[in-house]
């Protein structure tokens, strides 16, 4: 066990400290010769503390790189489960709960049951992706505040047990040269100096002390690891802000032509004003598609309005008042982009929708008009006037129908059989007004019998379109993508980061020698984090240009003259 313990040298060093942080000389009892193991130079890490408290063993499983290891195999196994089926999100106007019976049968089922047919928005594999994030965290400080702090505190005199326990090594006398006058204290130090030229001209930074010398380069690539998790922490934060509200959207809404309607999750309004459909003439297509006297669409574009709700947005009882912000044609591959908010052309329906009439209000009995109500069939007004008559808006059901207790209702949003009631007050009408029902269509008014629930105002009052021009309907009902990612940016910034700690760590390596001369002899040694045949032809290199002869290869294995 290692204990905490005072170094010859006179530094106290941390329970669980390897190396001494000063000089360098182990503080545990082994052979003697097998290498130092220099991760974080020996210095010792909070995960190594004994006696742990609660905190402690929470640090000490998250800093475990076997942990995690553990989580990224468990998280890209839970990334795979989500690729096996469509996800629900890919989808517009589908019912989940049976499309993957429906489609992929029992499996498919039972792949919707576990709810892995929504995995990314799932509460375990965000909670996955936290405890990833955590152990990134975790783990990086366990490992860089260690490491800083070797760094910053390396001495240039180093034990001579630690210089000989490096993997390349060299012990051996210096090379007599020189006038004999010359004290052999002088001789180490102009033989330091020479040395120290030779690193300087290999681009290492050389510090000297005396006859000990301490030359390193390139340290800033053992950072790059730790920039590299500082980067994933990064991506992954900007990964579950998407389930922040309003940081993320993906959704398919239907826009019928020459309606305006609401963009889910925000304050904005988006009309199709026109959309226009090209298909490809018989010579501009292949042969196969001719064959086939398939049509193919060669164009479709929507003629997109945006606007923004400046007032009244969350009152159900008045109409938002709209800005128009935003004026483009969207088509494929070219989708609306405003502060953020993308529009894609996804799809398009060809499916007539009622939008607006402007029925007259008649007197039966004597044929007069009092005027015309201009209805919509999304945003219809509170209440209108025709002449004498004021009609206030009781109810409007844009798919009507009666449910169980025979009430009316509306089976969907879609002014597929709409339905108005009206209070209608004035002249010859008790001052409470009257209700009134309107069907703006002629084979609802039949279906649902509209003369017999008016009952006696039925034959007074009548409200009708005079010709077809009254009448508005979207042929096309076009199918855009909106999306709205506003944690793309810092997903691109996590990215670019971590791929500059991967260069970092890949194309540079962090090299360091140490050598010091007593009484003529000669200690070297020398460490690199990469790459050691590099730096044993660099050490041969600077003892050959200092007068020693060392074959490389016996470096690694500790060179002695």
């Amino acid at each position: 066990m290692i204990q905490n313990t005072k170094c010859e040298c006179g530094h106290q060093n941390l329970l669980g400290t390897v190396l001494c942080e000063s000089c360098g000389k182990p503080l545990f009892d082994d052979d003697g010769s097998a290498p130092l193991e220099m991760r974080y130079d020996g210095v010792a890490r909070r995960s190594q503390r004994e006696n742990p408290g609660l905190l402690d063993k929470v640090w000490n499983f998250f800093s475990s790189v076997k942990i995690a290891i553990y989580l990224i195999i468990i998280t890209l196994l839970g990334a795979a489960l989500g690729t096996i089926f469509t996800q629900e999100s890919n989808f517009v106007n589908f019912d989940p709960s049976t499309y993957y019976k429906d489609t992929y049968g029992t499996i498919g089922e039972i792949y919707y049951q576990l709810g892995l047919s929504h995995t990314y928005q799932s509460w375990w594999f965000i909670t996955l992706l936290l405890m990833l994030g955590t152990s990134l965290v975790v783990c990086s400080l366990d490992r860089v505040l260690p490491l800083y702090r070797a760094l910053n505190k390396q001495q240039i005199r180093k034990h001579t047990n630690f210089i000989l326990r490096q993997k390349v090594s060299y012990k051996g006398p210096l090379p007599t040269s020189g006038p004999s006058c010359e004290s052999a204290d002088e001789a180490a130090k102009v033989w330091v100096e020479q040395a120290a030229e030779a690193l300087r001209k290999q681009h290492y930074r050389v510090h000297t002390d005396g006859t000990a010398l301490l030359a390193e380069k390139n340290r800033f690539s053992r950072w790059g690891p730790y920039i590299n998790h500082i980067g994933l922490i990064i991506f992954l934060l900007a990964v579950l802000m998407r389930s922040l509200p309003g940081w993320n959207m993906d959704q398919y809404v239907a826009f019928p032509e020459g309606q305006i309607v609401k963009i889910p999750e925000t304050s904005y309004y988006l009309k199709n004003e026109k959309f226009t459909l090209e298909f490809y003439s018989e010579d501009e297509m292949s042969p196969g598609f001719r064959a086939k006297e398939q049509a193919v669409p060669k164009v479709y574009e929507t003629k997109a309005v945006l606007y923004k709700c400046t007032a009244d947005c969350d009152d159900p009882l008045k109409q938002p008042k709209l800005e128009e912000v935003h004026r483009q044609n969207i088509i494929v591959n070219e989708p609306l982009n405003y502060k953020g908010l993308l529009a894609y052309q996804y799809d398009f329906k060809q499916d007539p929708l009622l939008i607006s009439v402007k029925p007259s209000l008649k007197n039966k009995q004597t044929g007069e008009v009092y005027g015309a109500l201009d209805l919509s069939m999304t945003r219809p007004a509170d209440k209108y006037q025709a002449g004498p008559y004021e009609l206030t808006l009781k109810g409007y059901f844009p798919e009507f129908g009666l449910d169980e207790k025979g009430l009316p209702m509306t089976k969907s949003n879609e002014p597929k059989a709409p339905a108005f009631i009206f209070y209608i007050k004035g002249p010859g009408l008790a001052p409470e007004g009257q209700p009134y029902m309107y069907f703006p269509r002629q084979v609802d008014k039949e279906a649902f019998s509209q003369d017999q629930i008016n009952g006696a105002i039925a034959s007074k009052f009548e409200l009708s379109v005079n010709s077809m021009d009254d009448v508005q309907f979207s042929e096309y009902t076009s199918y855009l993508n909106i999306r709205v990612d506003r944690a793309l940016p810092f997903i691109w910034v996590g990215a670019g980061i971590s791929m500059i700690g991967l260069v970092m760590g890949f194309y540079w390596h962090h090299r360091r020698i140490w050598l010091r001369i007593d009484d003529g002899q000669l200690s070297l040694g020398a460490h690199t984090n990469k790459n050691w045949f590099g730096i044993r032809k660099e050490v041969a290199q600077v003892l050959h240009k200092s007068g020693i002869d060392a074959d490389p290869k016996t470096l690694e294995a500790g060179g002695v003259s």
